[in-house]
Protein backbone atom coordinates (compact mmCIF):
# COMPACT_ATOMS: atom_id res chain seq x y z
CA UNK A 1 0.00 0.00 0.00
CA UNK A 2 1.77 3.19 -1.22
CA UNK A 3 1.91 6.19 1.49
CA UNK A 4 1.91 9.34 1.60
CA UNK A 5 -0.67 9.36 -1.19
CA UNK A 6 -2.48 13.01 -0.67
CA UNK A 7 0.21 15.95 -2.09
CA UNK A 8 -0.04 19.43 -2.55
CA UNK A 9 1.94 21.20 -5.29
CA UNK A 10 2.15 24.95 -5.64
CA UNK A 11 2.66 26.10 -9.26
CA UNK A 12 0.27 25.45 -12.65
CA UNK A 13 2.81 26.95 -15.06
CA UNK A 14 4.77 23.24 -16.27
CA UNK A 15 6.55 22.00 -13.69
CA UNK A 16 3.71 21.49 -11.18
CA UNK A 17 1.49 19.61 -14.07
CA UNK A 18 4.50 18.02 -14.61
CA UNK A 19 5.03 16.30 -11.72
CA UNK A 20 1.14 16.05 -11.44
CA UNK A 21 0.77 14.00 -14.45
CA UNK A 22 3.60 11.17 -13.02
CA UNK A 23 2.10 11.34 -9.67
CA UNK A 24 -1.44 10.53 -10.96
CA UNK A 25 0.17 7.75 -12.89
CA UNK A 26 1.14 6.48 -10.05
CA UNK A 27 -1.91 6.23 -7.82
CA UNK A 28 -1.06 9.36 -5.80
CA UNK A 29 -3.71 12.03 -5.41
CA UNK A 30 -2.19 15.36 -6.41
CA UNK A 31 -3.42 19.00 -5.69
CA UNK A 32 -2.74 21.80 -7.51
CA UNK A 33 -2.64 24.83 -6.56
CA UNK A 34 -2.16 28.21 -8.69
CA UNK A 35 -2.28 31.52 -7.53
CA UNK A 36 -2.86 32.91 -10.97
CA UNK A 37 -7.15 32.53 -11.76
CA UNK A 38 -5.95 30.54 -14.65
CA UNK A 39 -3.82 28.68 -16.63
CA UNK A 40 -1.24 31.90 -17.89
CA UNK A 41 -1.52 32.24 -21.91
CA UNK A 42 1.79 33.07 -24.15
CA UNK A 43 4.95 33.48 -22.55
CA UNK A 44 8.52 33.38 -23.42
CA UNK A 45 9.88 30.24 -26.06
CA UNK A 46 11.11 27.51 -24.61
CA UNK A 47 13.23 24.56 -26.30
CA UNK A 48 14.04 20.81 -25.61
CA UNK A 49 17.35 19.67 -26.42
CA UNK A 50 19.17 16.47 -26.31
CA UNK A 51 18.29 12.79 -25.85
CA UNK A 52 17.39 13.26 -22.07
CA UNK A 53 14.70 15.90 -22.70
CA UNK A 54 13.22 14.36 -25.88
CA UNK A 55 12.84 11.16 -24.06
CA UNK A 56 10.94 12.24 -20.78
CA UNK A 57 8.49 13.99 -23.82
CA UNK A 58 7.95 10.58 -25.09
CA UNK A 59 7.45 8.61 -21.42
CA UNK A 60 4.61 11.91 -21.25
CA UNK A 61 3.22 10.65 -24.77
CA UNK A 62 3.21 14.45 -25.57
CA UNK A 63 6.42 14.66 -27.51
CA UNK A 64 4.08 14.92 -31.14
CA UNK A 65 1.53 17.59 -29.58
CA UNK A 66 5.36 19.72 -28.72
CA UNK A 67 6.06 19.17 -31.94
CA UNK A 68 2.74 20.66 -33.63
CA UNK A 69 2.49 23.20 -31.68
CA UNK A 70 6.40 24.57 -31.94
CA UNK A 71 7.34 27.75 -32.67
CA UNK A 72 9.53 27.04 -36.29
CA UNK A 73 11.74 30.01 -34.86
CA UNK A 74 14.18 30.96 -37.66
CA UNK A 75 17.28 32.24 -37.19
CA UNK A 76 18.93 34.91 -35.05
CA UNK A 77 19.93 38.52 -36.84
CA UNK A 78 21.47 40.90 -35.63
CA UNK A 79 20.98 44.33 -37.25
CA UNK A 80 21.78 48.08 -36.77
CA UNK A 81 19.84 50.86 -35.77
CA UNK A 82 18.37 50.99 -39.87
CA UNK A 83 17.69 47.29 -39.39
CA UNK A 84 20.50 46.15 -41.59
CA UNK A 85 21.68 42.20 -40.97
CA UNK A 86 25.35 42.32 -39.03
CA UNK A 87 25.49 38.63 -38.12
CA UNK A 88 23.17 35.81 -37.91
CA UNK A 89 22.86 32.80 -35.65
CA UNK A 90 21.51 29.17 -36.35
CA UNK A 91 17.82 28.63 -35.13
CA UNK A 92 19.08 25.42 -33.45
CA UNK A 93 21.72 27.59 -31.62
CA UNK A 94 18.96 29.04 -30.22
CA UNK A 95 15.55 27.17 -30.41
CA UNK A 96 17.30 23.72 -29.85
CA UNK A 97 15.46 20.76 -31.33
CA UNK A 98 11.84 21.81 -30.68
CA UNK A 99 10.80 25.27 -28.96
CA UNK A 100 7.26 25.93 -27.99
CA UNK A 101 5.34 28.99 -26.11
CA UNK A 102 5.25 28.11 -22.51
CA UNK A 103 2.26 28.70 -22.26
CA UNK A 104 1.27 26.08 -25.37
CA UNK A 105 3.44 23.25 -23.12
CA UNK A 106 1.08 24.49 -20.07
CA UNK A 107 -2.11 23.74 -21.91
CA UNK A 108 -0.91 20.60 -23.54
CA UNK A 109 0.04 19.38 -19.76
CA UNK A 110 -2.88 20.89 -17.93
CA UNK A 111 -4.93 19.04 -20.87
CA UNK A 112 -3.94 15.65 -19.93
CA UNK A 113 -4.10 16.01 -16.22
CA UNK A 114 -7.07 18.33 -15.79
CA UNK A 115 -9.42 15.15 -15.76
CA UNK A 116 -8.39 13.46 -12.60
CA UNK A 117 -6.31 16.19 -10.63
CA UNK A 118 -7.60 18.66 -8.74
CA UNK A 119 -6.77 22.26 -10.08
CA UNK A 120 -7.27 25.19 -7.84
CA UNK A 121 -6.94 28.50 -9.43
CA UNK A 122 -6.71 32.20 -7.54
CA UNK A 123 -5.54 31.02 -4.64
CA UNK A 124 -2.13 30.73 -2.91
CA UNK A 125 -0.64 29.04 0.48
CA UNK A 126 -0.02 31.57 3.65
CA UNK A 127 1.25 28.92 6.06
CA UNK A 128 2.88 25.65 6.44
CA UNK A 129 2.86 23.35 9.56
CA UNK A 130 4.37 20.14 9.69
CA UNK A 131 2.76 17.78 12.01
CA UNK A 132 4.33 14.15 12.39
CA UNK A 133 1.87 12.67 9.63
CA UNK A 134 1.43 15.49 7.54
CA UNK A 135 1.37 19.34 6.63
CA UNK A 136 -1.56 21.44 8.19
CA UNK A 137 -1.33 23.91 5.08
CA UNK A 138 -3.76 27.26 5.13
CA UNK A 139 -4.71 29.12 2.03
CA UNK A 140 -5.76 32.71 1.44
CA UNK A 141 -9.15 32.09 0.00
CA UNK A 142 -9.92 28.14 0.23
CA UNK A 143 -10.97 25.98 4.16
CA UNK A 144 -7.02 25.03 5.62
CA UNK A 145 -6.68 21.25 4.23
CA UNK A 146 -4.16 18.77 5.51
CA UNK A 147 -1.52 17.33 3.00
CA UNK A 148 0.73 13.82 3.59
CA UNK A 149 3.42 15.96 1.23
CA UNK A 150 3.96 19.66 -0.08
CA UNK A 151 5.74 20.16 -3.48
CA UNK A 152 6.95 24.00 -4.28
CA UNK A 153 7.04 24.07 -7.76
CA UNK A 154 6.31 28.09 -7.52
CA UNK A 155 9.01 29.45 -9.61
CA UNK A 156 11.94 31.68 -8.81
CA UNK A 157 9.83 34.03 -6.04
CA UNK A 158 8.54 30.07 -4.29
CA UNK A 159 6.04 30.82 -2.12
CA UNK A 160 6.87 27.85 -0.44
CA UNK A 161 10.28 28.03 -0.44
CA UNK A 162 10.03 31.15 1.51
CA UNK A 163 7.53 29.36 4.40
CA UNK A 164 9.47 26.20 4.39
CA UNK A 165 13.10 27.58 3.80
CA UNK A 166 13.38 31.72 4.72
CA UNK A 167 13.48 34.50 3.03
CA UNK A 168 14.15 34.68 -0.79
CA UNK A 169 17.50 36.90 -0.24
CA UNK A 170 19.22 33.69 1.29
CA UNK A 171 18.79 32.12 -1.55
CA UNK A 172 18.60 34.52 -5.20
CA UNK A 173 22.19 35.21 -7.01
CA UNK A 174 21.22 38.99 -9.09
CA UNK A 175 23.01 38.52 -12.71
CA UNK A 176 23.39 42.21 -13.18
CA UNK A 177 20.28 42.11 -15.69
CA UNK A 178 16.94 42.32 -15.89
CA UNK A 179 14.54 40.58 -18.42
CA UNK A 180 11.25 41.89 -20.25
CA UNK A 181 9.18 39.68 -22.55
CA UNK A 182 5.17 39.61 -24.19
CA UNK A 183 3.92 39.23 -27.25
CA UNK A 184 2.26 41.56 -29.48
CA UNK A 185 -0.92 41.13 -31.42
CA UNK A 186 -1.73 43.38 -34.23
CA UNK A 187 2.16 43.31 -34.92
CA UNK A 188 2.67 40.36 -36.91
CA UNK A 189 6.27 40.05 -37.75
CA UNK A 190 7.31 39.95 -42.07
CA UNK A 191 9.57 36.07 -41.14
CA UNK A 192 9.59 33.38 -38.73
CA UNK A 193 13.18 35.34 -37.86
CA UNK A 194 14.13 36.84 -34.51
CA UNK A 195 16.48 40.09 -34.97
CA UNK A 196 18.04 41.52 -32.00
CA UNK A 197 19.34 45.64 -31.98
CA UNK A 198 21.46 46.72 -29.10
CA UNK A 199 22.44 49.36 -27.65
CA UNK A 200 25.30 49.11 -24.46
CA UNK A 201 23.99 47.76 -21.92
CA UNK A 202 20.09 47.52 -23.75
CA UNK A 203 19.35 44.71 -26.27
CA UNK A 204 15.99 44.39 -28.02
CA UNK A 205 14.43 41.12 -29.71
CA UNK A 206 11.58 41.16 -32.03
CA UNK A 207 11.06 37.59 -33.77
CA UNK A 208 8.36 35.47 -35.31
CA UNK A 209 5.12 35.91 -37.41
CA UNK A 210 3.71 36.30 -33.53
CA UNK A 211 5.86 38.81 -33.28
CA UNK A 212 6.92 37.99 -29.55
CA UNK A 213 9.34 41.02 -27.82
CA UNK A 214 12.26 40.32 -25.65
CA UNK A 215 14.01 43.15 -23.86
CA UNK A 216 17.60 42.36 -21.84
CA UNK A 217 18.96 45.22 -20.23
CA UNK A 218 22.14 45.95 -17.46
CA UNK A 219 20.94 47.01 -13.59
CA UNK A 220 21.97 46.90 -10.33
CA UNK A 221 19.21 45.17 -8.24
CA UNK A 222 16.02 47.61 -8.14
CA UNK A 223 13.20 48.28 -6.15
CA UNK A 224 10.03 47.58 -7.29
CA UNK A 225 6.07 45.98 -6.79
CA UNK A 226 6.39 42.20 -8.53
CA UNK A 227 2.73 42.23 -8.48
CA UNK A 228 2.81 45.57 -10.07
CA UNK A 229 2.88 45.36 -13.72
CA UNK A 230 2.38 49.24 -14.70
CA UNK A 231 5.06 49.84 -12.66
CA UNK A 232 8.11 47.43 -14.06
CA UNK A 233 6.41 48.74 -17.61
CA UNK A 234 7.50 52.31 -16.35
CA UNK A 235 10.76 50.87 -16.00
CA UNK A 236 10.71 49.41 -19.15
CA UNK A 237 9.86 52.55 -21.27
CA UNK A 238 12.62 54.76 -18.87
CA UNK A 239 15.39 52.49 -19.36
CA UNK A 240 14.62 52.07 -23.30
CA UNK A 241 13.91 55.74 -24.23
CA UNK A 242 16.14 57.16 -27.02
CA UNK A 243 16.73 54.02 -27.79
CA UNK A 244 16.23 53.13 -32.31
CA UNK A 245 15.47 50.65 -34.89
CA UNK A 246 11.62 49.47 -33.93
CA UNK A 247 12.28 49.79 -29.83
CA UNK A 248 9.85 53.14 -29.96
CA UNK A 249 7.39 50.38 -31.78
CA UNK A 250 7.66 47.63 -29.17
CA UNK A 251 7.68 49.97 -25.87
CA UNK A 252 4.23 51.69 -27.37
CA UNK A 253 3.04 47.76 -27.62
CA UNK A 254 4.31 46.97 -24.28
CA UNK A 255 0.98 48.73 -22.79
CA UNK A 256 -1.63 46.75 -24.47
CA UNK A 257 0.03 43.09 -24.16
CA UNK A 258 -1.78 40.15 -23.00
CA UNK A 259 0.98 38.47 -21.40
CA UNK A 260 3.63 41.25 -19.70
CA UNK A 261 6.77 39.41 -17.64
CA UNK A 262 9.47 41.21 -15.91
CA UNK A 263 12.33 39.77 -13.66
CA UNK A 264 15.59 40.01 -12.73
CA UNK A 265 17.86 37.40 -14.30
CA UNK A 266 19.26 35.59 -11.73
CA UNK A 267 19.60 32.31 -9.93
CA UNK A 268 18.82 30.32 -7.03
CA UNK A 269 20.99 28.32 -4.44
CA UNK A 270 20.05 25.97 -1.81
CA UNK A 271 21.92 23.76 0.03
CA UNK A 272 19.28 21.65 0.28
CA UNK A 273 15.87 20.58 -1.28
CA UNK A 274 13.82 19.50 1.04
CA UNK A 275 12.52 19.90 4.74
CA UNK A 276 11.01 17.13 6.50
CA UNK A 277 7.83 16.66 3.83
CA UNK A 278 8.22 19.47 1.77
CA UNK A 279 10.08 19.61 -1.37
CA UNK A 280 11.53 22.17 -3.88
CA UNK A 281 10.76 21.35 -7.83
CA UNK A 282 12.47 23.16 -11.06
CA UNK A 283 12.85 27.15 -10.60
CA UNK A 284 11.90 26.82 -6.73
CA UNK A 285 14.56 24.94 -6.18
CA UNK A 286 17.45 25.64 -8.72
CA UNK A 287 15.87 28.11 -11.12
CA UNK A 288 17.67 30.74 -13.37
CA UNK A 289 15.33 33.28 -14.92
CA UNK A 290 16.48 32.71 -18.58
CA UNK A 291 19.37 30.69 -20.29
CA UNK A 292 19.75 27.81 -17.57
CA UNK A 293 17.58 25.22 -19.94
CA UNK A 294 15.03 25.60 -16.95
CA UNK A 295 11.81 24.18 -18.29
CA UNK A 296 13.72 20.82 -19.71
CA UNK A 297 15.23 20.66 -16.43
CA UNK A 298 11.75 20.88 -14.96
CA UNK A 299 10.17 18.45 -17.18
CA UNK A 300 12.77 16.47 -16.41
CA UNK A 301 13.15 16.68 -12.65
CA UNK A 302 9.55 16.58 -12.12
CA UNK A 303 9.84 12.65 -13.44
CA UNK A 304 12.44 12.11 -11.02
CA UNK A 305 10.61 12.95 -8.49
CA UNK A 306 7.04 11.27 -8.82
CA UNK A 307 9.65 8.10 -9.72
CA UNK A 308 11.54 7.88 -6.84
CA UNK A 309 8.13 8.36 -4.66
CA UNK A 310 6.70 5.67 -6.30
CA UNK A 311 9.56 3.71 -6.12
CA UNK A 312 10.00 4.46 -2.25
CA UNK A 313 6.23 3.60 -1.78
CA UNK A 314 5.52 6.96 -0.68
CA UNK A 315 8.14 7.28 1.76
CA UNK A 316 9.62 10.95 1.59
CA UNK A 317 12.39 10.48 3.19
CA UNK A 318 13.53 7.63 0.95
CA UNK A 319 12.22 9.30 -2.01
CA UNK A 320 13.52 12.96 -1.63
CA UNK A 321 17.19 12.06 -0.99
CA UNK A 322 16.99 10.40 -3.76
CA UNK A 323 15.40 12.74 -5.85
CA UNK A 324 18.12 15.39 -4.40
CA UNK A 325 21.42 12.52 -5.31
CA UNK A 326 20.15 11.83 -8.80
CA UNK A 327 19.29 15.38 -10.05
CA UNK A 328 21.76 17.99 -7.75
CA UNK A 329 24.70 17.52 -10.65
CA UNK A 330 22.68 17.78 -13.54
CA UNK A 331 20.53 20.84 -12.35
CA UNK A 332 23.62 22.44 -11.75
CA UNK A 333 25.60 22.24 -15.25
CA UNK A 334 22.08 23.07 -16.33
CA UNK A 335 21.83 26.28 -14.33
CA UNK A 336 25.78 27.36 -15.33
CA UNK A 337 24.39 27.63 -18.66
CA UNK A 338 22.95 30.74 -17.57
CA UNK A 339 25.63 32.36 -16.63
CA UNK A 340 25.97 34.67 -19.43
CA UNK A 341 22.69 35.07 -20.96
CA UNK A 342 22.49 38.73 -19.95
CA UNK A 343 25.83 39.47 -21.93
CA UNK A 344 24.77 37.01 -24.41
CA UNK A 345 21.65 39.13 -25.62
CA UNK A 346 23.08 43.09 -24.03
CA UNK A 347 27.10 43.80 -24.01
CA UNK A 348 27.39 46.58 -21.15
CA UNK A 349 29.57 48.23 -23.92
CA UNK A 350 30.39 48.89 -27.38
CA UNK A 351 33.22 47.03 -27.82
CA UNK A 352 31.54 44.00 -26.40
CA UNK A 353 28.74 44.46 -28.54
CA UNK A 354 31.49 44.80 -31.65
CA UNK A 355 33.01 41.17 -29.72
CA UNK A 356 29.92 39.50 -29.51
CA UNK A 357 28.90 39.93 -33.39
CA UNK A 358 32.11 39.00 -34.10
CA UNK A 359 31.46 35.56 -32.28
CA UNK A 360 27.88 35.24 -34.09
CA UNK A 361 29.72 35.41 -37.20
CA UNK A 362 32.09 32.87 -36.37
CA UNK A 363 29.55 30.58 -34.81
CA UNK A 364 27.53 30.88 -38.43
CA UNK A 365 30.23 28.31 -39.98
CA UNK A 366 28.94 24.92 -39.84
CA UNK A 367 32.31 23.35 -37.94
CA UNK A 368 31.70 25.98 -34.79
CA UNK A 369 28.03 26.10 -34.47
CA UNK A 370 28.13 22.09 -34.24
CA UNK A 371 30.46 22.59 -31.84
CA UNK A 372 28.90 25.13 -30.07
CA UNK A 373 25.79 22.99 -30.59
CA UNK A 374 27.50 20.01 -28.26
CA UNK A 375 28.32 22.07 -25.96
CA UNK A 376 25.18 23.79 -25.70
CA UNK A 377 23.29 20.09 -25.63
CA UNK A 378 25.64 18.61 -23.11
CA UNK A 379 24.42 19.90 -19.78
CA UNK A 380 21.12 19.16 -21.05
CA UNK A 381 21.99 15.46 -21.75
CA UNK A 382 24.23 15.40 -18.68
CA UNK A 383 21.64 12.57 -16.40
CA UNK A 384 21.56 9.01 -16.56
CA UNK A 385 17.80 9.04 -16.59
CA UNK A 386 16.20 5.90 -14.48
CA UNK A 387 13.72 3.84 -16.24
CA UNK A 388 10.65 3.83 -13.46
CA UNK A 389 8.48 0.80 -13.56
CA UNK A 390 5.50 2.59 -15.25
CA UNK A 391 7.43 2.98 -18.18
CA UNK A 392 9.36 -0.78 -19.24
CA UNK A 393 9.85 0.40 -23.17
CA UNK A 394 11.38 3.51 -22.19
CA UNK A 395 15.34 3.82 -22.93
CA UNK A 396 17.50 4.77 -20.68
CA UNK A 397 19.56 7.90 -21.60
CA UNK A 398 22.59 9.18 -20.65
Amino acid sequence: MTSNRNVLISGASIAGPALAFWLRRYGFNPTVVERAPALRPGGFAVDFRGPVHLEVLRRMDILEAVRANQTDAGEMIVVDRDGRDLARLPAYLTAGEVEILRGDLSRIIHDRTKDDVEYVFGDSITSLTETGDGVEVTFERGAPRTFDLVIGADGLHSNVRRLAFGAEEQFLRHLGYYVCGFTMPGHPGPDNHNRLYNDPGRGATLGGVEAGALLVFASDPLEYDRRDPQQQMKIVERTYAGMGWQVPKIIDAMWEAPDFYFDSISQIHLDRLSQGRIVLLGDAGYGATCGGLGTGLAVVCAHVLAGELQAANGDHRVAFRAYERIIRDYATGCQKTSDNAGAFLAPRTAFGIRRRNLMYKALASPRLSGFFNKLTTKAASALQLPAYPCCPGSKTSH
